[in-house]
């Protein structure tokens, strides 16, 4: 559970690197916490409740709102390890073009340092 809260400490960093582990681990943590309020979303669209889905889609703008400046800044970092400008996650708005930024975070980071700093100790 540590190992997923390490972006929300690091909220707003985006100079420095981040491990592999670092940002799977908190894809994980935002997996975890939107499928109860999608599951929320289902029900109330299949029982036509308006206050549960009130209730869902606040709890979602809440929870996406709160984990989009640190998702950003855990993808910039981990860029960085693998000594790519952050730059290149604005390819994230081209269609097909965000599969090279999913492959730029499975590949494993640069050794020892490079322009972006020291990598990061394994937590």
């Amino acid at each position: 559970m540590h190992k997923m809260m390490v972006p929300l400490k690091r909220y707003a960093q985006f100079s420095g690197r981040a491990s592999r582990s670092e940002f799977w681990w908190f894809q994980l943590f935002i997996v975890i916490v939107s499928i109860p309020l999608y599951v929320l979303g289902f029900i109330a669209g299949y029982t036509e409740s308006q206050m549960l889905a009130l209730a869902s889609t606040g709890l979602s703008v809440v929870m996406w709102l709160a984990v989009i400046v640190p998702m950003i800044a855990v993808t910039v970092r981990r860029l960085h390890d693998s000594d790519r400008s952050g730059w290149w996650y604005l390819l994230m708005l081209v269609p097909f073009a965000g599969l090279v930024v999913l492959v730029f975070m499975l590949l494993p980071g640069t050794e020892g340092d490079n322009r972006f700093g020291s990598p990061v100790p394994h937590i």
